[in-house]
């Protein structure tokens, strides 16, 4: 070593100190980054909720914070629309004749810089009990279900546009059904419990527990009043009294699947220019059992390999299939909630945990899943939380 390279040492080292510890600072603001936050829509009705909440998870711990970062006033904010392109989050408001106010609405609130939510509209949405909602690929439209519990008037799709600024807008278009009338209870009305865009966003197919049918309509905006017309066909029929509830695409947009809710099954779609055509009707209850199943949310992971669907009553399970090449399912688990109700369930963006919202045991429940296989494994969290309804995962600060 030369003279002069040993007199440049000290200054070598400070200088790889330096780095080791920028290095190790972007270690540690990449963690802080790291960390998700969770929207939260919960049922006020009967609980101390505020509405909804931001909670911020940790996944490099697999915890989350039980103190929020952010609570939103909403009545009864049942079902959650991200619009992260644009900075958006909207709720349906389930109130209904029960409810202390008694009008069902949607509300809206825009992601300031700072990552907080202000408030900017809410808007009536022309139904009772709104339990669902999605937006237009094209963010000019929500699409409304209001499920309307009572038998007359029952039922609706509700279109409402929105603002430039997001703003929701009186709704100017209502579409009814008629109702299969096969559950003497559940089906004498019209119950529109989903409404969901195709994946080219063309049309929208729209499940109504009501009617046993999912509808399909096409999506013209040029239309500005009357954005939805009939497609043809018009519906896909069901088993009578099955009553669909969700449905979700895989992400390939090729295959498509169904919770019904009354008959306690899951069926299967291959999915081409609009038409639905069954492959698989599979029961999530065994013959002879007095179990009451009840299946929920249905949801795929990103990878498009497993299907969950939420199996409630008095069950209270998440079931797990495997999606084959051909898109057809077969089972591969059931792993109990941890609560009574699985209303809804989000699975984090890198597939290593589930989240739960069990209704009614007021509880959000935290599990760790198995990328590769699928699987659900222990219970690593369960956080207190009133009448938990829909989770929606923000993207990383």
């Amino acid at each position: 070593m030369t003279s002069s390279t040993k007199g440049n040492r000290p200054n070598l080292l400070r200088f790889g100190f330096a780095l080791l510890v920028g290095a190790m600072l972007a270690a540690g603001a990449r963690a802080e980054t790291d960390d998700m936050h969770i929207l939260i829509g919960s049922y006020t009705h009967d609980s101390d909720s505020p509405g909804v909440l931001r909670l911020r998870f940790d996944p490099a711990t697999g915890q989350i914070d039980p103190k929020p970062v952010q609570t939103f006033t909403s009545d009864n904010p049942s079902w959650l629309v991200l619009d992260n392109k644009r900075g958006r989050l909207y709720a349906t408001n389930e109130n209904g004749p029960a409810h202390d106010d008694p009008v069902g609405r949607v509300s809206a609130w825009r992601l300031e810089a700072s990552g907080q939510h202000q408030p900017i509209g809410r808007s009536i949405s022309l139904g009772d009990e709104p339990t669902h909602a999605s937006l237009s690929h094209d963010g000019r439209y929500l699409f409304i279900s209001n499920y309307g519990s009572r038998p007359n008037p029952g039922g609706s799709l509700a279109v409402m546009p929105l603002a430039e600024d997001g703003r929701p807008l009186p709704v100017t278009q209502i579409a009814a059904h008629q109702p299969s009338g096969v559950h003497p209870e559940r089906q004498q009305s019209a119950h529109v419990h989903s409404a969901v865009p195709s994946p080219d966003g063309r049309r929208l197919l729209v499940s109504d527990l009501g009617a046993d049918r999912v509808f399909v309509y096409r999506y013209d905006p040029s239309n500005t009043e009357r954005p939805l017309r009939p497609d043809e066909p018009a519906s896909i029929e069901l088993p009578p009294g099955s009553g669909p509830r969700h449905l979700v695409f895989h992400p390939n947009g090729k295959h498509a699947y169904l919770a019904l809710e009354l008959s306690a099954q899951v069926a299967s779609f291959d999915y081409t220019d609009g038409r639905l055509t069954r492959r698989q009707l599979l029961d999530l209850k065994d013959a002879g059992s007095d179990v009451r199943h009840s299946p929920g949310a249905i949801h795929t992971s990103a990878d498009g390999r497993f299907l969950y669907v939420s199996d409630r009553g008095d069950y209270n399970h998440i079931i797990v299939f495997a999606i084959n090449g051909d898109g057809m399912l077969r089972e591969i688990q059931r792993r109990s909630s941890e609560g009574r109700e699985p209303r809804e369930f989000a699975i984090t963006p890198d597939g290593r945990f589930m989240l739960i919202a069990n209704q009614l045991s007021n509880a959000l429940v935290l599990l760790r899943r198995d990328p590769d296989s699928g699987k659900l494994g222990e219970t690593l969290q369960t956080l207190p939380l009133g009448r938990p309804s829909d989770i929606k995962l923000l993207a990383p600060n």
